[in-house]
């Protein structure tokens, strides 16, 4: 590991899945290492996938197959900030058309149960605009979509 810090993300069995996932998925993203288990451990045997050392544009994770007996919530979630509708859609899609799932402004999770924010970055720039009332009417255009549309941010923006 060449990072202090890394984000440890616990899978039951898929961890080198959802890291080739991320890494076909995400910009700068790729599998870096995976080892495999030197014995029997209670949720695995020896030459498992025990871990999976990988980034996600640019974070390091390490992906721990520990069984079922901890769940990812929306507690926890990566943020990716997207430059127009074409990324968002794509990016959006990868995870939601994967088995995922889509929620509300923006948030998705992935077939994994790891949350996702699919945040274009005019989103970020209305909510913390200046103005207050194009920021809410942004804001209250935001509540309304599940997959974030800029043209609609846009919109309010403008009033």
């Amino acid at each position: 590991m060449n990072s202090k810090n890394t984000i440890c993300l616990w899978y039951d069995r898929d961890a080198l899945e959802a890291a080739t996932f991320y890494a076909e998925t995400f910009p700068d993203s790729a599998v870096l290492a995976v080892h495999h288990a030197p014995g029997d451990y209670p949720s695995g045997q020896q030459g498992d996938v025990l871990t999976v050392r990988f980034d996600v544009m640019g974070i390091p994770c390490l992906g721990l197959n520990g069984g079922p007996l901890f769940r990812h919530n929306e507690a926890f979630s990566f943020q990716v900030a997207t430059d127009d509708q074409a990324e968002t859609d794509r990016l959006w899609h990868a995870i939601i058309d994967n088995g995922g799932q889509a929620s509300e402004c923006g948030w998705c999770k992935d077939r994994w149960g790891i949350s996702w924010q699919i945040t274009p970055r005019i989103l970020t720039a209305a909510i913390g605009s200046p103005d207050r009332a194009a920021a809410r009417r942004a804001f209250e255009a935001m509540m309304t979509m599940n997959k974030i549309d800029i043209a609609r941010i846009e919109a309010a923006l403008q009033g």
